[in-house]
């Protein structure tokens, strides 16, 4: 199985803070994850402030543990009280870990394998989003926001 380079990473992680200020964006944070959960980089812009970390980790952590995107995650949750549950239930196993909104978005290697997620936190979580997939396709990979 392919894994993401920190040199994949940093580029990841370029672009999707380049995407952000073309689009004005608030200061963003950016973490990329392995296909383990394991920070592989990370960068916070100047002015953002310092919980960001958490929730942009948060945000890549619960995609790539359940191979669902921040997207796909949200709209369980919204979906009704078993969505829910299912994503409480996986919270309470990751220990609060999960950050169940748009701005976590797996990375697919050209196989359609998930070799990791990427989490971004800043502006507005589906601008969050499109800055990682920005990022993610920069580099050469596949994005599943």
């Amino acid at each position: 199985m392919a894994e993401i380079s920190l040199r994949r990473a940093r580029t990841i992680i370029r672009k999707a803070l380049e995407a952000g200020q073309a689009q004005q964006m608030r200061p963003l944070s950016v973490v990329v994850l392995d296909a383990g959960g394991h920070v592989k980089a990370f960068e916070r812009q100047d002015g953002a402030s310092p919980g960001r970390f958490g929730i942009a980790h948060g945000k890549a952590y619960g995609a790539v543990m359940l191979h669902m995107s921040g997207t796909a995650l949200a709209e369980r949750v919204a979906a009704g009280p078993g969505g829910a549950a299912f994503v409480a239930a996986a919270n309470g196993v990751f220990g609060g870990a999960v950050v169940p909104v748009p701005g976590g978005v797996l990375v697919r290697d050209g196989k359609g394998h998930v070799i990791g997620a990427v989490g971004v936190s800043g502006d507005l979580s589906e601008r969050d989003a499109a800055a990682a997939v920005a990022g993610i396709e920069a580099s050469g990979l596949s994005a599943e926001a």
